[in-house]
């Protein structure tokens, strides 16, 4: 009986959208705070209000919002605000798919060498572009970008499980399963000691992936099941689309198309409520591949 293999497409969008999110959260919580003088507050409610467009899936007024607060955060010379609306704006640019804006979004943080920003907004901002190099499969930059992010924060950074986990997913479209392993468990360590939930996920997710080239539908589906759980504790709807394909794709390595189909269809109505039209086609091809398949027996 031939079963559905895991698309080779998706694993990049499994690690990488789940940690673009993170980043969203990370970097919107230190701008400068309400009592600032009236230019700083101005960039701040534009902040807010690009946030609250984010949360409702409103990405265009999302994208305005943190232009605007970028362009106010510039004009004051705010390195931290620039930073983090920078940082913010690529991020939403990615999920428009407009990939060359959301690369030059952050060339206020990279290439501006007058202003001195916080290593840790140098990581940020260097690991956004190994995850647009990796969501374009450009895999020998996304590592060089990892490897300077890395740089950049200590040993304890913040941002060592997202690292680590980006590191995972580049082994994993190198066919390099135990160096996959090995970074996601890393990752999971540190992630786990930081308190860091999302990126446990994040490292749960790329461990089921990890399992399920080996052949291990198992392993992998139990690692799936743990990301599910953590992710809906946090309500991150697209991290529950990943989470719930990938759920799927074991159970069709396992030769249980039900599951698998059931699987695959609770991850279209979550892309759809979260408005995700790239999800929803993703979600879509999966279920008339598991069609096809049947009908081709």
């Amino acid at each position: 009986m031939a079963h559905p293999a895991v698309p080779r497409a998706l694993a990049p969008r499994l690690a990488a959208c789940g940690i673009a999110c993170v980043l969203v959260a990370a970097c919107g919580g230190s701008q400068p705070k309400p009592q600032s003088p009236p230019p700083q507050s101005a960039a701040v409610e534009a902040n807010r209000r690009a946030e609250t467009s984010l949360r409702y899936g409103d990405l265009d007024n999302a994208a305005r919002g943190y232009r605007e607060a970028l362009r106010i955060s510039q004009s004051l010379e705010d390195p931290d605000g620039i930073a983090a609306n920078a940082i913010n704006l690529s991020i939403v640019y990615q999920r428009l798919g407009r990939n060359e804006e959301a690369r030059a979004a952050l060339a206020p943080v990279l290439d501006h060498a007058k202003l001195k920003f916080a290593p840790a907004r140098l990581a940020q901002a260097a690991l956004r572009l190994s995850l647009l190099d990796l969501d374009e499969r450009r895999y020998r930059s996304a590592l060089e970008w990892a490897d300077r992010a890395e740089s950049y924060c200590a040993r304890s950074c913040a941002l060592s499980a997202a690292i680590q986990n980006v590191k995972a997913q580049l082994a994993l479209e190198a066919e390099q399963l135990d160096a996959a392993r090995n970074a996601a468990r890393a990752a999971l360590e540190a992630s786990r000691s930081a308190g860091d939930r999302p990126e446990e996920a994040n490292a749960l997710r790329l461990l089921g992936i990890a399992a399920m080239r080996a052949g291990d539908a198992d392993t992998a589906l139990a690692q799936l099941n743990a990301a599910l759980a953590i992710d809906r504790d946090l309500a991150m709807p697209r991290k529950i689309y990943l989470d719930l394909v990938g759920l799927g794709q074991a159970s069709a390595l396992r030769g249980e198309r039900d599951a698998a189909r059931t699987y695959f269809e609770r991850a279209l109505a979550v892309a759809e409520a979260d408005r995700d039209t790239r999800a929803s086609t993703e979600a879509k091809a999966f279920i008339e591949g598991l069609s096809r398949s049947r009908a081709a027996q």
